[in-house]
């Protein structure tokens, strides 16, 4: 096979076999005496220019080349490999015609363009430079794996017109090519342009399976290696009965590479026109974003009066703004804020994604930040408003922060320099001003709802106390601002024998104070009976007093012991260690003023079994001597499974025990800490290989050895069968406002059929049994609370689902509200997504289901 570089590279080309050199030869003489004449007429063959430092490098392999002296044409035939200026044209036959300076390649024919994009076709007539021409059946894949044919097609330059075009981002299908993909665009005319990347398709019908399901006379998309351009995006549609049929149809303006603006023009057929905008920036050291929606409602009756819906407004609508900036490599400030005409409005118009705390905790939060951070130090500077979100919270009892300082600074001790001190330093530091107009206020035992909509917490008498119908005081009405000053030392020592010592002292400094609004109070009427909630009753919590200053100031030392033993047996690595722990503090006496704002999530569990202190907060702290002592043993196989089990317990050893002393929240009772000896924690932690994971918490009483906290989780994986499941069991806390146990249980699945096609569901069970109206209502064992289900298919080009879910209400009867939506969302690679959601209705449905 005959090799022509350049008439230079061939003359100093290493000997060949007779054959090949005959043909080497030959492609000389027919070269060489042209290319002279050529370049004297500045007339150049593909490869060649007006001057020798403007040559582009050919390369040229094949079977046979032969040259016609009468017509200016040289054919090059057998196994042809054209490489010229980044592309590569591959054919049986190449044909070049001098004169018009035209390629002719025809038989197994395929160009190769820099991109990537590879071009098969009957035969192509392209220009020497291989950049225009016409195409002849062609077939194009592209490096982004996406794919053109038609029947003829035109290269002009960075435009190429494909007529009676296909396009799909499907590849084809490997045992039947011939086959229609699983979705294409057939257009009369494709038109795609490499300078705009843009493709514009004329009388477009979309196909699946080769089904022509819609058509379009006229659209456009950008192509694939395009990430933002100006354009519609995907339609999304959505039914609801308070909204009727809507249609969104987004406009995105790229107006430059760091900002973009969002138009999201929204029709109702039953309440008309809704506007939503957004505006994205970025700048060199941060972004923001800011959206503004809101509508002129067309039917007002359709939503409920208040407070279990907006009413009869008519203009309604929300602001928010999002961002963040770094100041340096250690410090940035950014801000997420929100303010909405109603909190029914993001729900009722469904305009975002809630978020973890809208969904669990039925708020949002606006915050504003000053943070930095090292590798050894933090501190943050914030201020942040919540807005409640379900139709049981008052606004005027929802905290505002203003605002709140952490730092945290940790030291590393040389003892060389620290007279052999060592170890470990650290300081934590808190401030925090917290403002409710309203107090927050919940009955012990039975729940008790105002008297006019049965929505919001009273009480029946407003004294502290642990006995059914006395009253919490979860949030007090007023201002209160506490400093807190956390300083600490360990260092951690191995004796001879293997095991370990950590000593630590420590110091614990806190101020409150308090200023209570005891004026401000609520009152709600119906037809039902009227109610007030009031500020007044807030002295009978602390000592009498509306304001005031408290402070504590507790030190602390103890240390930490540990003697892990090691074993290895067959393919395992065993251990057991065993833990200790003392710490001793003053017997610090509780003050009337200290109220608890931060510290009321208490969990005694595996997790908070040797900690300093139990209380989640900074509000409370431990007092007295307090041991600490429990064991794990550890099984670690060869294969990589594991075993754990963890238990513990904790005693009261001296002084005043800080569980036992009641706040005005009750923090502390029922906790499994307030006696001298506390409750077992236990955990057991299961992971034998890849394919199953279990991990179980109990809290265990020592009388009867029942479980007063049981938490489960599972994980499966098998194939392609994937199952998840969670059981949660917390015993009746009355003195804390459950009045009946708290149970629970999840289940999830998801099952793949092959690699494309699968299903899944989910389903939660409220197993309490019990409502929370003042009275005992029986229900179903296992009281569905939320399901759902759902199929789909996915490969390299589509994604398709469609999802049910059912989802009842917190009830407050003996009806419970449904509500069931469908959704389907379809996703066409380089094309973009749609989705429909259909809201099957809300109805009433009886509380024993």
């Amino acid at each position: 096979m005959g090799r022509v570089h350049s008439p230079l590279q061939i003359a100093n080309a290493a000997p060949m076999r007779p054959r090949r050199a005959v043909l080497c030869l030959l492609a000389l003489l027919l070269l060489m005496m042209p290319v002279r004449a050529a370049l004297a007429q500045n007339d150049a063959l593909p490869g060649t220019a007006s001057s020798p430092a403007e040559r582009a490098q050919m390369l040229l392999n094949a079977d046979s080349l032969t040259y016609n002296r009468d017509k200016d044409v040289v054919t090059a035939s057998g196994h042809v490999q054209i490489h010229y200026k980044g592309r590569a044209l591959q054919a049986d036959k190449v044909r070049y015609d001098r004169k018009s300076k035209r390629v002719f390649a025809s038989g197994h024919a395929k160009l190769t363009d820099p991109d990537g994009t590879v071009s098969y076709a009957d035969r192509f007539e392209l220009t020497d430079d291989f950049k225009q021409g016409f195409i002849d059946g062609l077939r194009s894949d592209t490096a982004d794996k996406t794919h053109f044919s038609a029947a003829r097609a035109e290269r002009g330059g960075d435009v190429t017109t494909l007529d009676h075009g296909l396009y799909s981002a499907c590849k084809p299908c490997a045992r039947h090519p011939e086959r229609a993909p699983l979705w294409q665009i057939k257009a009369r005319r494709i038109i795609a342009n490499g300078k705009s990347h843009e493709i514009y398709y004329e009388d477009a019908y979309l196909e699946f399976l080769g089904i022509p399901i819609a058509y379009v006379p006229y659209f456009s998309s950008p192509d694939s290696s395009v990430t933002r351009k100006s354009g519609f995006l995907a339609p999304q549609y959505f039914y609801k009965t308070a909204l009727g049929v809507t249609v969104t149809t987004p406009y995105f303006w790229d107006l430059a590479p760091n900002y973009d603006l969002t138009f999201s023009p929204t029709f109702l057929t039953r309440q008309g026109f809704l506007g939503d905008i957004e505006w994205r920036h970025r700048l060199s050291n941060g972004a923001y974003s800011i959206r503004v929606a809101g509508i002129a409602q067309q039917d007002r009756q359709v939503f409920y009066d208040p407070p279990f819906g907006p009413g009869s407004k008519v203009l309604r609508g929300e602001i928010d703004s999002k961002g963040e900036f770094n100041i340096n490599k250690n410090w940035k400030f950014g801000w997420n804020g929100s303010y909405a005409t109603d909190k029914w409005f993001d729900s009722d118009y469904k305009l975002s994604a809630a978020d973890y705390a809208q969904t669990y905790f039925g708020e949002k939060r606006s915050d504003i930040y000053l943070t930095g951070q090292s590798a050894r130090s933090y501190f943050n500077l914030s201020s942040d408003y919540f807005a409640g979100l379900s139709k049981f919270d008052l606004q005027s009892q929802q905290a505002q922060v203003w605002p709140s300082l952490a730092y945290n600074r940790a030291f590393s001790l040389d003892p060389a320099t620290t007279g052999g001190i060592g170890g470990e330093f650290d300081l934590d530091a808190n401030v925090t001003h917290i403002s409710r107009q309203l107090a927050d206020w919940q009955s012990t035992g039975l729940r008790q709802f105002d008297n006019a909509f049965s929505l919001f917490d009273v009480c029946t008498s407003y004294t502290p106390g642990i006995a059914n119908g006395h009253c919490l005081l979860r949030g007090i009405g007023g201002d209160y601002t506490r400093a807190t000053l956390n300083l600490s030392w360990k260092r951690r020592f191995i004796d001879p024998l293997g095991a370990e010592w950590t000593p630590f002292i420590f110091g614990h400094l806190n101020g409150e104070w308090l200023s209570l609004n005891t004026s401000d109070g609520a009152t709600f009427s119906s037809a039902s009976g009227t109610s007030t909630i009031s500020n007044a009753p807030q002295t009978n919590y602390f000592g009498g007093k509306t304001n005031g200053f408290a402070g504590q100031a507790i030190p602390g030392a103890g240390v930490d012991y540990r003697y892990p033993f090691y074993a290895r047996l067959g393919s395992t690595t065993q251990i057991i260690e065993p833990i200790a722990q003392i710490i001793a503090r003053p017997n610090t006496p509780a003050s009337t003023m200290l109220p608890n704002e931060d510290s009321q999530s208490l969990v005694f569990d595996d997790t908070s079994l040797f900690e300093w202190s139990k209380f989640s907060g900074n509000d409370r702290f431990e007092t007295g001597v307090r041991a600490n002592v429990g064991g794990q043993y550890t099984v670690d196989f060869d294969d990589g499974g594991y075993a754990n089990i963890m238990a513990g317990r904790s005693f009261q050893v001296a002084g005043q025990n800080a569980y036992a002393t009641l706040d005005a929240a009750n923090i502390g009772f029922g906790s499994g800490l307030g006696k001298t000896a506390s409750d077992y924690v236990t955990r057991l932690t299961l992971a034998p290989n890849a394919h199953f994971a279990l991990i179980a918490k109990a809290r265990i009483g020592p009388r009867h050895l029942g479980a007063k906290r049981l938490d489960i989780a599972a994980n499966t994986n098998f194939g392609g069968l994937s199952t998840s499941l969670l059981y949660a069991r917390y015993t009746a806390q009355p003195a804390l406002g459950y009045a009946y146990r708290r149970e629970g249980l999840a289940a999830s699945a998801k099952y793949h059929f092959d690699k494309n096609y699968y299903v899944d569901g989910q389903v939660v069970f409220d197993l309490s049994r019990y409502l929370y109206n003042g009275s005992l209502v029986k229900v179903s064992r296992f009281a569905v609370s939320s399901a759902g289900a759902g199929f789909g298919y996915i490969n390299d080009c589509i994604s398709f689902g469609v999802n049910y879910t059912s989802t009842y209400t917190d009830p407050t009867s003996s009806s419970r509200t449904r509500n069931q939506t469908v959704m389907v969302k379809l996703q066409l690679r380089t094309l973009g997504s749609t989705s429909v959601h259909q809201n099957l209705g809300t109805n009433q449905v009886n509380a024993a289901y």
